[in-house]
């Protein structure tokens, strides 16, 4: 898997600037230490586009802005108890802006909230906790040599 580091806006100009002058692309590249391929690249938009700047990605719009998100967080901090599809319609209601459940689980995902379901163990019955209770007192005056 190969890492991506973008070039920042700075560097850009500095690197048009540098091929501007009439120096050439391959000493560029070296000077800068960024491979030859990107720097022909970015010259070519360059002299298409006229502009050196990063266009950004492609991708669908969000359906909420980063307010709405972080509505969405309040509200579910308010009452911890809400489930998704609950915050979903409470935000139906203040907002008018339909969303869906897994938008809200994004959400509160995004924003540290995380869903946790209660581990499940046997219940105790009288019984039980009348024996554990016994225990406890016949053992309460152990020393730690008894408990080793």
């Amino acid at each position: 898997m190969s890492s991506r580091h973008h070039i920042n806006d700075f560097m850009r100009g500095r690197i048009i600037g540098k091929i501007e002058e009439g120096r050439k692309i391959t000493d560029v590249a070296r000077e800068s230490d960024i491979a030859h391929s990107v720097v022909s690249r970015l010259w070519k938009s360059f002299k298409t586009t006229g502009m050196c700047s990063r266009r950004h990605g492609g991708g669908r719009v969000r359906s909420t802005t980063p307010a709405e998100d972080r509505y969405i967080v309040l509200s579910a901090k308010r009452n911890r108890r809400t489930t998704a599809q609950q915050v979903a319609n409470q935000f139906l209601a203040a907002s008018g802006k339909q969303i869906s459940r897994k938008t809200v689980a994004r959400r509160l995902r995004g924003g540290g909230l995380h869903a946790r379901r209660p581990v499940l163990c046997v219940p105790l019955t009288r019984q039980h906790r009348t024996v554990r209770l016994q225990w406890c007192r016949e053992h309460h005056n152990w020393t730690e040599k008894d408990w080793a």
